[in-house]
């Protein structure tokens, strides 16, 4: 825990599969409940966008919308089935709503009126009659006893839902929890009551309390805290939450190693922004992410196995499957997938791999929903989107590529800066011009001993100098001059015939190994005799200064 940011490590069996980034300037604003004031409303979409406080207004669906009579509004129609957005809300209208979905990209957050506040055991739903038990508690006899329960402490007109860690737990440890719940209930309607929209009438717990709060149960073995203060405050949220679990928190103290070095998890982190991963075996999934959808590949890689090819190609796909789950929860990727496996011919080995996805699919809290398995080894599959994802929160978008993860190719750039060179000199009076690119790029536009560049100066009947930088981006070009020959000339050459200066011989020349080459800001200097010298730095008497590059010796002081 650093003061500029909270960052959490999930690891199962000692493997990294889940990871959250909090920061100041941008905390997690699912589950806040704010007041707002519908500011549009669109029939054609039947949505509302809300103001509430945010820099973009919030996206409200109709049937996020609606609320039953006697909860805010009095007056909405009794025929549900053929209500539009315009009977149930109106410009103007003051509504109390809660974020469903972080702002992700151009997007405003997503918002419900469907209330839920989260307690350790419980979850609180003041807009709605029901009563649920988590899926996750499989064993019908406890979700049986749970349920009864949890219909004798709802509260008339409110609904609950009993979380997975409430297993095992008493109706006065359930009741206790949703006293807390309808204090807190209480509290944000009177905010709402006395506050003026858009306003917030309530933020959930940061991340560190969250994750207590939702994750920390009797399956952890341990959580570390490297920060004092922090795990001060854990311990006075687990004496009143789960005080048996006290035990298994751990202050983090060590001087010499950070707590995520110690284990090896910078490093999974940055594995987890690469497109490739590699598996165990040899082989590899590849992870494309695009607006609409993400895929993923799988291929054999290295992996050759040691039976035959389906045999081979069935051992891929499944350490893939576990592989495409802990990466699904660890980058936190939402929204439609598409798994291309490997082609299999047993509908054996295609029923495996699919129930290894699915099992697999099951350790993660994000509703995943699996479609099946084509006969093209294709599993279409969708997971909720609540918040960014992991690479929109590490990284932004490349400046340069936008995005594009490709760039021209430097036979491309050369061709271009051809192109735009003829342009500008087709419409000025001037006699030169210089200009800077790329090295690589240069390199192709001067042409072997400079023959590209004379015969663009032959087309064009102007003097043409091109300098490679290499701050100069391959696809960027700068015109640093243009005027006389004699002026451009001046900036163009580096050096002057005469002068002695200290330079590092790089490398040997292509042609003569015998010489040396030195480079001055992309602008090559050839040293006679300087060959067996690369990287010792050397006293230079330039003879000679052309437009691409100049001749020198080492000074007799020198040798």
């Amino acid at each position: 825990m650093e003061f500029d940011e909270t960052r959490v490590a999930i690891l199962e069996e000692g493997i990294l599969v889940e990871y959250y980034v909090e920061r100041p300037v941008s905390q997690r604003i699912v589950g806040n409940v704010y007041k707002g004031k519908v500011e549009n409303v669109l029939p054609g979409m039947q949505a509302a966008f809300v103001n509430i406080g945010l820099e973009r207004n919030a996206f409200l669906y109709v049937d996020d919308a609606f609320l039953k009579p006697g909860e805010e509004d009095e007056d909405i129609p009794e025929d549900v089935r053929r209500m539009t957005i315009r009977d149930i809300l109106h410009v103007g209208q003051e509504i109390s709503v809660q974020i469903a979905k972080e702002p992700i990209g151009t997007k405003g957050a997503r918002v419900t009126r469907h209330l839920t506040l989260p307690g350790r055991y419980l979850v609180l739903m003041p807009t709605v009659d029901y009563v649920g038990v988590s899926r996750r508690i499989q064993d019908e006899d406890e979700r049986d006893r749970l349920r009864k329960m949890a219909d004798r402490l709802k509260p008339q007109g409110m609904g609950l839902i009993v979380r997975t860690v409430a297993e095992g737990r008493s109706e006065s440890e359930l009741g206790q929890d949703l006293d807390f719940l309808s204090r807190l209930w209480h509290k944000i309607q009177s905010r709402g009551r006395t506050s003026e929209a858009p306003a917030q009438l309530h933020k959930d717990l940061g991340l560190v309390y969250r994750i207590v709060r939702d994750l920390f149960t009797e399956d952890v073995d341990r959580l570390y805290i490297d920060d004092k203060h922090e795990y001060d405050k854990v311990l006075e949220l687990l004496d009143i939450i789960s005080p048996h679990l006290k035990n298994r928190v751990n202050l983090f103290t060590s001087r010499d190693r950070a707590i995520f070095d110690l284990y090896g998890l910078e490093t999974e982190i940055d594995q987890a922004l690469n497109k490739k991963v590699w598996l165990k075996s040899g082989g590899y999934i590849v992870i494309d992410r695009t607006e609409a959808l993400t895929s993923i590949d799988v291929n054999t890689g290295k992996f050759v196995g040691t039976t035959d090819l389906q045999d081979t190609v069935f051992k891929t796909n499944l350490e893939a499957a576990r592989e495409i789950a802990r990466q699904l929860r660890l980058r936190d990727i939402g929204g439609i997938i598409i798994c291309d496996f490997i082609d299999m011919e047993s509908q054996d080995h295609r029923h495996k791999v699919l129930e290894t996805l699915e099992r697999e699919l099951r350790k993660d809290r994000t509703r995943t929903n699996v479609l099946g398995l084509t006969q093209l080894g294709l599993v279409e599959m969708t997971r909720k989107k609540v918040r960014q994802g992991l690479d929109a929160i590490l990284q932004r978008p490349c400046p340069y590529c936008e995005g594009r993860g490709r760039t021209m190719s430097e036979e491309t750039m050369a061709a271009k800066a051809r192109r735009e060179i003829r342009r500008i000199l087709r419409h000025s009076t001037s006699d030169a011009i210089l200009v800077e690119l790329h090295p690589s790029v240069a390199a192709l536009v001067i042409g072997s001993g400079g023959t590209n560049l004379r015969e663009l100066e032959r087309e064009t009947g102007k003097s043409i100098y091109v300098k490679g930088a290499g701050d100069v981006h391959l696809e960027g070009m700068n015109i640093r001059a243009i005027g006389t020959k004699a002026e451009v000339e001046a900036k163009a050459l580096p050096v002057k015939s005469g002068q002695v200066l200290d330079l590092k011989v790089e490398e040997p020349h292509v042609t003569n190994p015998w010489d040396g080459i030195a480079r001055i800001d992309g602008y090559v200097v050839d040293i006679e005799g300087a060959g067996k010298k690369i990287g010792e730095v050397v006293k230079v008497e330039i003879t000679r200064a052309f437009r691409t590059y100049a001749k020198g010796k080492i000074t007799a002081a020198a040798q």
